[in-house]
């Protein structure tokens, strides 16, 4: 089924044809939205929305009028009256859904609200991503008309007094629109994706997967791999087109794809596309728009107002918390090539909300990002500024000139004597020295993170690696209760969630 042949609903379509403009107005066309459709709930009365409205510079006004919020913050203030039922507290209307996330960082879960709108919005945004593969060169198009693997959360969600807790993917696919799930393109379908026990789910996927044909794979990349390599498993094959002879894309976000395509390359009987999105449990923020790039285009015009703070010492603390009052950016006042965290206000009652990611502008005239990393996933223990993006692109570096697959790590900031040492968890089953990794990311990391290059001759005094099989990672994910879905592992660890890895590490005799 080629694209132009689905028919897409009337409302939807006429989202899917907004007019474009410049990023500012585009961007204060949906704060007004926003503030209109607001204006009568308990935060809107409070901040006055209505004399915000009213202002010859709402943006500004906005800023002025709103404080910064970040999830302990808005929960506690406001976000648990919604978790009671109480209607009307950020958003009209009582909230049905909230998105349990425990971002990579934080043990407790959080309640994200997601309304019926933002789940719309999240749907046009996934079908403007849609559109925009009709403009890629080379790639097998009849593949959008295939199955879609989406490998998420389950469907079956947590049943509170007033509301439905759960993965947001599986909160979206829950809300598949009908006339999609109409055509037969979504897979596994409701009844695998209603099972909560991920590796029963994962078992009910492989012996179903001959049923398929699959033109699209979306989820976390480990996860999504462990699948693949079961399926070929099963069935003995050489590789997975052998199956699916029409999988051409694989559309992913959350985490660097690059250290996993050594893998997934391994798996493949012919080149895909991968495609990157910015889905968080927030909201769908951004995605990539065109071929040969790995930066996203931010989705300015569907419900999402975006701020962005620097991220420097003058704005974040050691650990990674923001001010009070932060200095604050819209769109069109940020510079290329710098650090930001991302400020959102969404049509589910998130205001002025720092999601805890940090992105670059790589190109002001098509407004696309990079994701660089998270707030409190960095390190700089004595000023050497690493991000996770450095990291990532250190480990794919290291693993190029060692010619082998890391498809995890992890790396926390230790006590050296009187100093400090930076320790590596390196995820891998090729054979690897230690001391060898060690100094290879240490060379690279010096080449791409100046601060950290002279840190290393003051007070970063060491780099030391230690070395474990892939399957530990998952081993520990499983531990906490966070197999499968769209569970990640955190690339820096940091107070108790290190204490947990090592104590992890050491029960299991996997160190010494």
């Amino acid at each position: 089924m080629a694209i132009f042949e689905i028919k897409l609903p009337k409302t939807l379509a006429k989202a899917l044809n907004l007019p474009v403009s410049d990023a500012r107005r585009q961007q204060l066309k949906v704060l007004k939205k926003l503030l209109r459709k607001a204006r009568f709930t308990q935060f809107g009365q409070k901040y006055k929305f209505d004399e915000i409205l009213l202002s010859r510079h709402p943006g500004k006004k906005f800023q002025q009028l709103v404080p910064t919020y970040n999830y302990n913050k808005i929960f506690d203030q406001w976000w648990y009256k919604s978790l009671e039922g109480t209607p009307d507290v950020c958003w009209p209307g009582v909230i049905k859904y909230f998105a349990l996330s425990s971002g990579t960082s934080d043990a407790a879960s959080k309640y994200i609200p997601v309304t019926k709108d933002l789940i719309r919005s999240n749907v046009i945004t996934s079908f403007k991503q849609l559109l925009s593969l009709t403009r890629y060169e080379h790639v097998p198009k009849s593949a959008i008309g295939k199955g879609w693997l989406m490998l998420g959360g389950s469907t079956q969600l947590q049943k509170g007094p007033t509301y439905y807790a759960g993965d947001l993917s599986g909160i979206q696919q829950k809300n598949i629109p009908f006339w999609f799930a109409g055509l037969g393109l979504y897979k596994p379908g409701k009844k695998i994706a209603k099972e909560k026990e991920w590796e029963r789910k994962l078992e009910e996927v492989v012996e179903n997967a001959p049923n398929w044909d699959i033109g699209f794979i979306i989820g976390v990349p480990a996860w999504l791999q462990l699948c693949l390599e079961k399926i070929i498993e099963r069935y003995k094959l050489n590789h997975i087109h052998e199956l699916w002879p029409n999988l051409a894309f694989y559309v992913h976000g959350g985490v660097a794809m690059e250290p996993y395509k050594k893998g997934f390359e391994k798996l493949l009987g012919k080149p895909i596309t991968y495609i990157e999105t910015y889905l968080a449990s927030e909201g769908f923020l951004a995605y990539q728009s065109r071929q040969d790039t790995n930066q996203m285009q931010l989705a300015l015009n569907n419900n999402i107002f975006f701020e962005f703070v620097p991220f420097d010492d003058k704005n974040f603390d050691s650990e990674g918390n923001m001010i009070d009052d932060p200095e604050v950016y819209m769109i069109h006042e940020i510079e290329e090539d710098r650090d930001y965290a991302i400020l959102i206000s969404t049509n589910a009652g998130s205001w002025r909300y720092a999601i805890g990611d940090t992105i670059k502008l790589m190109d002001k005239e098509k407004n696309e990002i990079i994701i660089t990393g998270r707030t409190k996933h960095f390190l700089s223990l004595v000023g050497e500024h690493l991000s996770v993006d450095n990291m990532t692109k250190a480990i794919e570096m290291a693993a190029e000139e060692l010619n082998v697959f890391i498809p995890e790590f992890t790396v926390a900031g230790v006590p050296h004597g009187n100093f400090f040492a930076h320790k590596w968890f390196i995820g891998t089953d090729d054979p690897i020295d230690p001391k060898q990794i060690a100094a290879v990311i240490d060379a690279k990391l010096k080449i791409l993170n100046d601060d950290y290059e002279v840190e290393r001759r003051h007070a970063l005094k060491a780099v030391e690696a230690i070395v474990l099989p892939e399957q530990v990672f998952m081993d520990f994910m499983n531990a906490k209760g966070k197999l499968g879905g769209q569970h990640k592992f955190p690339r820096v660890l940091k107070g108790k969630n290190l204490e947990e890895w090592e104590n992890f590490l050491n029960q299991s005799a996997i160190i010494n």
